[in-house]
């Protein structure tokens, strides 16, 4: 810092003017005096003591000021260099000063402040580390936008999200990406309500084949709105699970109104003796046994189809050998198939397929399933259940194949014959089927329970192909839904 900027320079000059103005006022009131009131020898005596003085006088305003300096421009200096370092980061830094005189207290309050700033910025880290720790642990995305739409905070969850959405294009019309960090299409418009309006919103919003819960609150200061903060959450399955529910309780109340008119349909007949014949009696009879028969297949269903989806259902493991289960279930629909006029083939090798660990009830089960659908849905024809070794994904499996010459399923159905309840084309179902539309979703369930996968392949009029893949050891899984 040059001298005469600082506070001793200044106070320096001022006491040399200061000097200088009473020695040229003493000079010009004295001097003429002195060559009057004294001989030439003594006045010039004078004179040079008079310049000896102002010199003298000079010399000590020069000396104060560097003690000054050292008293006070010198502590300024280091308050000064502290502040700079504080200033930049240093929380740390401190001012000594042993002085109790104003600039001590200066330094000390200074010492204070940068003691109070330290607290204060290492609170503020704790918090903001905290809030990173919450956001990094909560699955819901979290993200933050200003007033323009760019992104200041994002979680992991969120990040990806945002990475998604902005590298998908959502029209033909649009062409090209949105930015990155900039507010992604389907969020746009709930943004530019929030921003404008500057209150809570939340909607729902279906992308592609998911359904994302959003809640959206603007970011307010001073009475105005400076961005937004949006909580995304994947509600898929919670959306699938409420259609699903729904679903169920509608087609149960209408697979049991039927039984249910028709019980009380024919048992008020029989009440009222409106049938006359013994004939007609036994009919009444034979109808409501049938019903209840059929109602008793439904709770059944429902109930092992219940115990699957919670994973209650508990498999009763041991070797088993598959060529036996299929031969016993083709004995059990022998009769029923030669009624019908359809033929019951089976083609297995040679050698056993075997394996080591299934539930053979369950297996019959799958199996009786299967062969069921087929015999309703195949007026004549063929019916072929066959057995092979393979190898799916580096792991030796048993495959099964149920090949009907039935009706077929429409290739707009087939992705769905799994779900509960679900129907395809009435006209490929025979009068008077029994079917709970249940079977072919507990055929899956049991699949899944051996680590196994099932598909169907279907062509309308010419027959459907039902495929099952089951390991030969169970804790080698094979990859793959056919539900999907």
């Amino acid at each position: 810092m040059k001298l005469w900027r600082s506070v001793v320079g200044k106070l320096w000059m001022t006491i040399i003017l200061l000097v200088a103005v009473v020695l040229v006022i003493l000079g010009m009131f004295l001097l003429q005096y002195v060559d009057i009131a004294f001989t030439q020898s003594n006045s010039h005596d004078i004179k040079v003591l008079f310049v000896i003085t102002a010199i003298i006088g000079f010399l000590l305003s020069t000396f104060f000021a560097f003690f000054l300096s050292t008293k006070i421009t010198q502590p300024l200096l280091q308050m000064i260099k502290a502040a700079e370092q504080i200033a930049r980061g240093d929380y740390r830094t401190r001012v000594h000063s042993r002085s109790t005189d104003e600039i001590g207290q200066l330094a000390h309050t200074l010492n204070h402040m940068a003691r109070e700033l330290e607290k204060l910025i290492q609170d503020l880290h704790h918090e903001r580390d905290h809030l990173a720790s919450v956001l990094r642990s909560m699955a819901d995305a979290v993200v933050t936008f200003d007033a323009d739409g760019r992104v200041m905070l994002a979680n992991p969850p969120g990040q990806q999200v945002i990475h998604e959405w902005n590298g998908t294009v959502w029209s033909e019309e649009m062409g090209e990406n949105v930015p990155p960090g900039e507010v992604p299409v389907p969020l746009q418009e709930l943004f530019r309500k929030v921003v404008r309006e500057g209150r809570d919103m939340n909607d729902k919003l279906h992308i592609r084949n998911s359904v994302w819960s959003v809640v959206m609150a603007p970011l307010t200061s001073d009475h105005t709105v400076r961005g937004a903060v949006a909580v995304m959450r994947n509600v898929t399955k919670e959306h699938k699970s409420e259609k699903l529910r729904r679903d169920f309780v509608a087609n149960v109340s209408h697979e049991l109104r039927t039984p249910l008119s028709m019980l009380q349909g024919y048992s008020e007949a029989l009440l009222d003796d409106i049938v006359s014949s013994p004939e007609e009696r036994k009919e009444l009879v034979q109808v409501i046994h049938d019903e209840s028969l059929r109602m008793g297949r439904l709770v059944k269903d429902l109930l092992d189809l219940a115990k699957m989806e919670e994973g209650r259902l508990e498999l009763n493991l041991r070797p088993v050998e598959t060529g036996t289960i299929i031969k016993r279930v083709l004995r059990k629909f022998q009769v029923i198939a030669k009624e019908q006029d359809i033929r019951l083939v089976s083609r297995l090798p040679d050698e056993p397929l075997e394996l080591k660990a299934a539930d053979e009830d369950r297996l019959e089960q799958v199996l009786t399933n299967l062969l069921d659908n087929a015999l309703r849905h195949t007026p004549r024809g063929e019916i072929a259940i066959s057995g092979s070794r393979k190898t799916v994904d580096g792991a030796p499996c048993v495959q099964i194949q149920v090949k009907d010459q039935g009706q077929g399923i429409p290739a707009e159905d087939l992705p769905y014959i799994f779900e509960r309840f679900y129907k395809a084309d009435k006209a490929r179902k025979r009068a008077g089927s029994v079917g709970t539309g249940l079977g072919l979703a507990i055929v899956s369930s049991i699949i899944e329970a051996h680590k196994g996968r099932i598909e169907a392949e279907s062509v309308v009029g010419q027959g459907t192909t039902f495929t099952i893949l089951l390991p030969v050891e169970l804790h080698r899984g094979l990859s793959g839904n056919a539900a999907e």
